[in-house]
C-alpha cells in the first residue's frame, strides 16, 4: 500500500484527471491457409515451366509449382489472408494473370481419406478408424470404394473431430469452387447432349 501512495504522489497533478483506459487498436486476424489449385493450361504453351517467373512476378511467391504433366500445373500455396475464400480468391486471379486462359479444374483439400484426416489431427489411421467404427452418426462418405473419400468439411463438422479451425474453412471453401467446377462441367456435357 505504501508503495501505490509513493507512486501517486510522484504523478504530476495533471494526471489526476485524466483516465487510465487502455485505447486498443482492432487488428484484423490473419490465417495462414495451405491449399492446392490445379488448372488446365488452354494458351499456346502447354509446358507448364514456360510460365514459372510470370507465375512468381504475378504473386505466387507463396506457392510449390508442380509442372509434372505437360498441359496442366498445381499451385501448392501457403496463403496469408482473412479468409479462406479471399486466400482462394487472390491464389487463383495471380495464376489467371500470369497464365491467360488457365482453366482451373480442382481445389483442395476437399476430398480425403481415413490417413488424411489421421494426418490433420497428428494421430494414426487405426484411431480414425476407431472412431468411425464407434459412432453410428460418422459422416458418410462422399465415396464408398478403396479407399473411401469423405469430404473434409463434412469431417470437420462431426463433433468428435477436433479439427483446426482454419482447416474446416478452407475446406468448405474447396468444397465450394469444386462443385461449382462440377456445375460448369455438367451444363457443358448437358449442352452437348441436347445436340
Amino acid at each position: 500500500m505504501e508503495y501505490a501512495e509513493k507512486i501517486l504522489k510522484s504523478m504530476p497533478a495533471s494526471y489526476a484527471g485524466r483516465s487510465m483506459a487502455v485505447n486498443t487498436i482492432k487488428v484484423k486476424q490473419m490465417n495462414r491457409y495451405e491449399f492446392t489449385l490445379s488448372f488446365i493450361l488452354r494458351g499456346e504453351h502447354q509446358d507448364p515451366e514456360y510460365y514459372l517467373d510470370a507465375l512468381y512476378e504475378a504473386g505466387c511467391d507463396d506457392a510449390l509449382v508442380g509442372t509434372g504433366q505437360p498441359g496442366s500445373i498445381s499451385l501448392e500455396f501457403a496463403r496469408t489472408a482473412r479468409t479462406a475464400a479471399a486466400a482462394i480468391k487472390t491464389a487463383i486471379a495471380n495464376v489467371k494473370t500470369a497464365i491467360p486462359g488457365a482453366e482451373l479444374i480442382e481445389a483442395k483439400p476437399d476430398l480425403v481419406g481415413l490417413s488424411d484426416i489421421a494426418e490433420i489431427l497428428h494421430c494414426s489411421r487405426q484411431n480414425i478408424r476407431k472412431c468411425m467404427l464407434k459412432h453410428r452418426d460418422f459422416p458418410k462418405p462422399a465415396y464408398a470404394g478403396t479407399p473411401s473419400l469423405w469430404h473434409l468439411w463434412e469431417m470437420a463438422s462431426f463433433e468428435k473431430m477436433n479439427i483446426p479451425r482454419t482447416v474446416a474453412e478452407l475446406s468448405q471453401a474447396t468444397f465450394r469452387i469444386n462443385l461449382d467446377i462440377q456445375e460448369q462441367r455438367y451444363q457443358r456435357i448437358g449442352e452437348s447432349f441436347n445436340r
